[in-house]
């Protein structure tokens, strides 16, 4: 199952004016709002992000196991800005499906998720291309200043 979230006016305030994806790409203050796809087996925790985000003004797509990512990202007309992956999900345990989403979303920033982080699994995750290896449990309020900067690096 595959969820688009975008809120608007969720918390009460007006939203925020967002440029469009790239219209801004050399001025790293301003807002850019991100399409990102949020990869994660427990509910509450995919939840919890994609409204995260979809309140700082991001569209969000949700997956709950590797095979609905993969599918997510070859069948999306539009490329996903950035990826929020758990390491540990129903079909997936290594970084085998990080290799795969790599391969469907070469530019693409990727932040793994992960619990069960050991600097094999980091090391490993890092020479694949993820921006930053996140082990939970981890600060909700950093997600989004942690996607601005993971996009920025990814173009420049």
């Amino acid at each position: 199952m595959v969820t688009t979230v975008r809120l608007s006016h969720f918390t009460g305030k007006p939203p925020r004016e967002a440029p469009e994806p790239c219209a801004f790409p050399h001025m790293p203050g301003i807002f850019r709002a991100l399409r990102v796809l949020v990869v994660e087996d427990e509910l509450l925790i995919r939840w919890s992000i994609a409204e995260t985000l979809s309140r700082s003004g991001h569209t969000v797509v949700e997956a709950e196991d590797g095979a609905t990512a993969i599918r997510t990202l070859k069948n999306d007309d539009r490329p996903f800005d950035a990826v929020m992956l758990d390491y540990r999900l129903p079909d997936s345990n290594d970084l085998t499906l990080l290799a795969s989403i790599r391969r469907l979303s070469p530019n693409g920033a990727v932040i793994l998720m992960t619990a069960f982080g050991t600097p094999e699994v980091t090391k490993g995750a890092l020479d694949l291309g993820v921006y930053r290896v996140l082990n939970k449990p981890f600060e909700i309020e950093e997600l989004e200043p942690l996607l601005q900067d993971a996009c920025r690096a990814r173009r420049r």
